[in-house]
């Protein structure tokens, strides 16, 4: 089973390749790319289905006797292949959207290059959580993380897309140098196998932090994101919908299972992730509601759930710190659940957002406006997604946040220090979801309501088959694990069961009394959707004999009425923004009304990322300003660069023989 779960890896790889041979033809390019991706998807989404229905657990070595500690072996179990599905899953229907992106977008420039970058991206993350030694693990995570490096700057004529491809380089290989030191503490016994994996009870706690730093630059926790809402926008939207769907969650992933290494974790680690779970989501879902660009607001959303993820994860951690198997099991369960709804919600919103902005000509929010009715399909799938993220029932984001829900629920009943944890899961997990509520209102509602406040956005259209279907799909996945929220559930139950290293039979209780708590939602969902099934056929039927005609909603007086008096987002989001401008130093640009009847009024508002600005663009000037003091050391001689090269050998060597 374990060749057959390669070969999908093998056949995108070999699928790039060919399309970089057709490099002269970028039609031909982009359709072999896109089908032969696709169907490499499929293939290993089928094969990952089939190992999880058989309980498949097999692994293969083989030899790599060219880097020391090195060996291909991978493996397959349950929490592979469960990343495996999201992973084939979304990139597959990515690749069919990307097939008519393209083509409208960049008139077959790069295109080939692109496929083959697409390839050996998905491919590296299905390898990350096959991988079972580290360095075959940090093999994979460069190639993933060049891949989409390129991927990133594909319209690299523009400088914001150079600048964001910059930033997101310099802040994988930073988690990446904290990863190398991970395994290094972590291979202490001389192995670098997974399963000869360890850590003394002391040095567990540094790889818990290093897993913290390496990985959570990768997710995009707080204050670690900054790449996120820059590189997100400068993508094609289905690789901003793969990267933030799939790509951030190998953090997760590798979080997790760093864990299975080091053995009990101490109360502390929960609350940690607790602490910053609370963190990442609130400023994340504050950060999106002050943003203009559809894009960048979707990217502080990725933020925003990654920390719902860290929540559900640290609610498992303080019920295994604690003893209380309920706990632990419901919050690893939420965690993970949330990880595949999250894929398929942001892939929708972001594929969607790229619809809406390709057909209007803009990213900016302020300049859409209308598109609901110019473009039915990606609208109402838009707000599936926008409702789904928002944790509203019936659909998927709502069934992850209840586990979680739950599992705070069941802590607060524990000791002091768990209880206090839960109470600050609960009030995050609260304030987030009314801020997203407040968020996706503005840009749904000014994106795809009202007017359209442009010509390009009056003249749009909806999308061709090859971007309109992916979004299909992916609303109606958010719909069906809703409404079906026991069946993903009880899918789930047996991994967040093993992680939480609970009996089958203890698992099977707790899982029998939150199964009843999904079958009332789902019974609940029914009536709601028959309620409004029966209105709209008593509506159809009661106006059946009757003439119906359109007339304008009452304009206040107003005889021509455009654009111009529909709000704006930061008009909207400006209560809200306003009351928190403490931590987002929102700028305000605004002309105050001094008459009667005003010729002119402005206002506009600009919040720039805090941490960049007051962080990591401070630290990152002093570090370069130190080391162009050092300037006089490279001379561009190139002796002396040997002699550099001889005396460190010198050196090494003797410290070797001492």
């Amino acid at each position: 089973m374990i060749l057959l779960l390669l070969l999908p890896l093998a056949a995108l790889v070999l699928v790039g390749l060919v399309t970089v041979s057709l490099a002269g033809a970028p039609r031909a390019a982009r359709a072999v790319g896109a089908v032969g991706i696709c169907v490499a998807s499929v293939g290993g989404l089928g094969t990952a289905i089939a190992a999880l229905v058989l309980g498949d657990s097999s692994s293969l070595t083989l030899p790599w006797n060219t880097v020391i500690g090195a060996s291909f072996s991978v493996g397959f179990d349950p929490l592979t292949g469960f990343f495996l599905l999201p992973i084939y899953g979304l990139s597959a229907v990515c690749a069919v959207f990307g097939a008519g992106y393209l083509s409208h977008a960049h008139h077959g420039r790069g295109v080939a290059a692109h496929w083959l970058f697409y390839g050996l991206l998905v491919s590296s993350m299905a390898l990350v959580v096959l991988a079972r030694n580290a360095v075959l693990f940090l093999f994979a995570w460069e190639i993933m993380s060049i891949s989409s490096w390129q991927l990133v700057t594909f319209e690299h004529e523009r400088e914001e897309t150079r600048q964001a491809g910059i930033t997101y380089l310099v802040a994988t290989q930073i988690g990446t140098a904290f990863l190398c030191v991970m395994f290094l503490v972590l291979g202490g016994r001389g192995s670098l196998d997974f399963l000869n994996l360890g850590a003394s009870e002391r040095a567990a706690s540094a790889v818990f932090l290093l897993a913290l730093v390496g990985f959570g630059t990768k997710a995009g926790f707080v204050p670690l994101h900054v790449w996120l809402p820059d590189a997100h926008p400068a993508a094609p939207s289905h690789v901003s919908a793969l990267m933030s769907g799939i790509m951030i969650k190998t953090g997760i992933y590798g979080i997790v299972r760093v864990l299975s290494f080091i053995g009990a974790p101490p109360a502390w680690w929960g609350w940690t992730l607790v602490c910053i779970g609370a963190v990442s989501g609130v400023v994340g879902v504050l950060f999106a509601l002050a943003q203009h660009d559809i894009k960048r607001l979707l990217a502080y959303h990725s933020v925003e759930n990654i920390g719902i993820i860290c929540l559900g994860l640290g609610v498992g951690l303080l019920g295994l710190s604690f003893g209380s198997a309920t706990v632990a099991f419901l919050g690893f369960a939420g965690g993970l659940l949330h990880v595949l709804n999250h894929a398929l919600f942001k892939g929708l919103l972001f594929m969607g957002a790229g619809a809406a902005s390709h057909a209007a000509g803009t990213r900016e929010i302020d300049r859409l406006g209308g598109l609901l009715r110019r473009m039915p399909l990606t609208g109402a799938a838009f707000l599936i997604g926008a409702a789904a993220i928002c944790g509203l029932p019936p659909l998927n984001g709502f069934v992850s946040e209840l586990l979680v829900f739950l599992g705070a629920y069941n802590a607060a009943a524990g000791p002091a220090a768990q209880a206090a944890a839960a109470g600050i899961v609960v009030a995050a997990l609260a304030l987030i979801g009314g801020l997203a509520v407040a968020c996706f209102t503005k840009a749904f509602g000014i994106s795809f309501l009202g007017e359209p406040r442009t010509p390009a956005a009056a003249a749009a259209v909806e999308a061709g088959a090859s971007m309109t279907v992916p979004v299909v799909i992916l609303a109606a996945a958010c719909a069906a694990i809703g409404i079906f929220g026991s069946l993903a559930f009880s899918f789930l139950a047996p991994l967040a069961a093993a992680i939480a290293g609970i009996a089958p039979a203890a698992a099977a209780l707790i899982q029998s009394g939150t199964r009843a708590v999904f079958v009332k939602v789902a019974l609940a969902a029914g009536v709601l959707v028959a309620l409004v099934l029966g209105l709209t056929i008593l509506r159809a039927v009661l106006l059946s004999r009757r003439s119906v005609r359109g007339a304008g909603t009452w304009d206040c007086g107003y005889t021509m009425p455009d654009a111009r008096m529909q709000y704006t987002s930061s008009s909207f989001a400006q209560p809200l923004v306003g009351m928190f401008r403490f931590p987002l130093a929102t700028h305000r640009r605004w002309t105050p009304i001094s008459a009667f009847f005003p010729v002119k009024a402005e206002f506009s508002t600009h919040t720039p990322d805090i941490f960049t600005q007051g962080m990591f663009r401070p630290a990152f000037a002093g570090i370069g300003a130190l080391l162009s003091r050092l300037r006089w050391l490279q001379h561009g001689r190139l002796q002396l660069y040997v002699l550099y090269l001889a005396v460190t050998l010198l050196i090494l060597l003797v410290w070797k023989l001492g």
